[in-house]
């Protein structure tokens, strides 16, 4: 017969899968940092052993990492995604940049599709909470805080279509852009025509996750995305011809 005995297991082993799930779901996300020893036993309903125990199978396992006289931290396992030298070829070349907006459109544009139908009421009121920061971030044109806000607003869209590896693979995308790796996110919060579409854009991207249209949401994403290629483009070609300008003038002067 086919069964086997049933083995009770260990406190410490429930504490590893509870933390380990929170992370793979991306609740706990990397760099945050765990309550305090006490708290957390209270709050699990385990001994501190036995939570001593979990935590040094989670840093073995390098999902957790002890930072001296600061606590115990979700370690920061993003970077693993893309080597070192990978992200500097990235950095070096133009067409990664546009590589990687095509890349986007296709991820994001499949997980607001996804956000649509499986998104709980509470998904779509965390991505409603971000647009609503962004609607009042505009009038203060703070380019960096306006530039966090759009990262933190396609993160729950991400979030909110309940993909753990779509999750984590473009939470990793989203930290090389952050890192200036693809380009300057700030550039495009500068103008304020351009900052107008962007709001007006994320803001059909909101409303049709709010509608529950998964057509409707994908093609808001993909419309705001050629957006930004395009607009990026532009720039581009403006650097290149400002570029020529100054080689110009620098000529002109010395005649």
């Amino acid at each position: 017969m086919p069964f086997q005995k049933v083995h009770p297991e260990k406190l410490s082993t429930s504490v590893v899968r509870q933390i380990e799930l929170l992370i793979l779901r991306g609740i706990l996300r990397p760099g945050e940092r765990l309550p305090a020893e006490r708290e957390l036993s209270e709050r699990l309903g385990v001994s501190r052993p036995s939570l001593r125990e979990a935590i040094s199978s989670l840093q073995d396992k390098g999902l957790l990492a002890s930072k001296a006289g600061a606590g115990i931290f979700v370690a920061d396992v993003l970077g693993s995604a893309f080597s070192d030298s990978l992200v500097q070829l990235f950095a070096a070349h133009d067409e990664a940049v546009f590589d990687y907006i095509s890349f986007r459109r296709d991820m994001e544009g499949l997980a607001a599709e996804r956000a649509a139908k499986l998104a709980s009421d509470t998904d779509l009121q965390v991505i409603q909470a971000v647009f609503d920061k962004m609607e009042a971030a505009h009038p203060k044109r703070n380019p960096a805080d306006e530039a966090r806000l759009d990262a933190d607003f396609h993160l729950a869209i991400i979030e909110a279509s309940h993909n753990v590896i779509m999750l984590h693979m473009m939470r990793s995308m989203y930290q090389l852009l952050r890192e200036g790796v693809f380009y300057n996110r700030t550039i495009m919060f500068r103008q304020r025509t351009t900052r107008h579409e962007l709001l007006e854009q994320h803001r059909a991207i909101n409303s049709a996750l709010q509608a529950r249209d998964p057509e409707g949401a994908r093609a808001a994403v993909e419309m705001h995305l050629n957006f930004v290629e395009a607009a990026l483009s532009d720039h581009q070609t403006f650097l290149h011809n400002e570029a020529i300008a100054k080689q110009r003038f620098e000529h002109e002067a010395t005649r």
